[in-house]
């Protein structure tokens, strides 16, 4: 989602068939736990960015009940479809609202959510973008709402990266369009944009660590 430039969207468009086959069996596990952090309660108003296939659309629908509501935004038509395959087959969709847009900046109006989440999408923003996508999260939760990120993590000062991180920074830097995701410090970057940390959990991925995080605007 990210990369939302025409080259990007009409690769997400080829591989949304493809997608859970090519990372949601590698991914699962770190999503469905991030998701129980996040702990999203029956009645509450979610926005998920980067929806990708639907599993957490369907998680979260689920999680709101018949009171809540679910929005998702993604910038790639063909990854809608298929998330909206997967919500009708699980008699969802009349909970959920997907668009097909960038972002920033997010749809809603200021406090408009209780929670936010994203899962293995923010860490395939640019720097500058993940900046201005965090003040527009700030800006669309509620007072006490709270962040849920699920993200590729950079390993702790003075620990030594595994042969597999430093391959995947490589390719993302002299071949972005092929390998979007990138390793990086979320917990320093969540601090760093005022956000504070309640629930922090890393685990490794083949010998990558994923970092599962929630969040609360200082």
């Amino acid at each position: 989602m990210p990369d939302q430039s025409d080259s990007a969207r009409v690769f997400y468009d080829r591989i949304s068939g493809a997608y859970d086959a090519l990372s949601d069996a590698s991914e699962h596990t770190y999503r469905e736990r991030g998701l129980e952090l996040l702990a999203v309660r029956e009645g509450e108003t979610v926005l998920e960015i980067g929806y990708g296939t639907g599993h957490s659309l369907a998680a979260l629908a689920q999680s709101v009940g018949a009171s809540g509501r679910v929005v998702g935004v993604d910038v790639s038509e063909g990854m809608r479809d298929v998330a909206l395959k997967r919500l009708a087959g699980k008699d969802l969709a009349d909970r959920v609202d997907l668009r097909v847009q960038p972002a920033p900046p997010l749809p809603g109006e200021d406090g408009a959510f209780d929670a936010v989440s994203l899962s293995f999408t923010f860490e395939l923003f640019e720097p500058d973008v993940r900046e201005a996508l965090l003040a527009e999260i700030r800006r669309v939760l509620t007072s006490g709402g709270r962040l849920g990120v699920v993200s590729m993590a950079a390993v702790p000062s003075g620990e030594r990266e595994s042969v597999l991180e430093k391959t995947y920074r490589w390719m993302h830097q002299h071949f972005p369009h092929i390998v979007d995701c990138q390793p990086i410090p979320l917990e320093e970057i969540l601090e760093k944009a005022d956000f504070e940390l309640v629930e922090v959990e890393r685990k490794d991925m083949f010998t990558m660590p994923v970092a599962m995080t929630v969040a609360t605007p200082r």
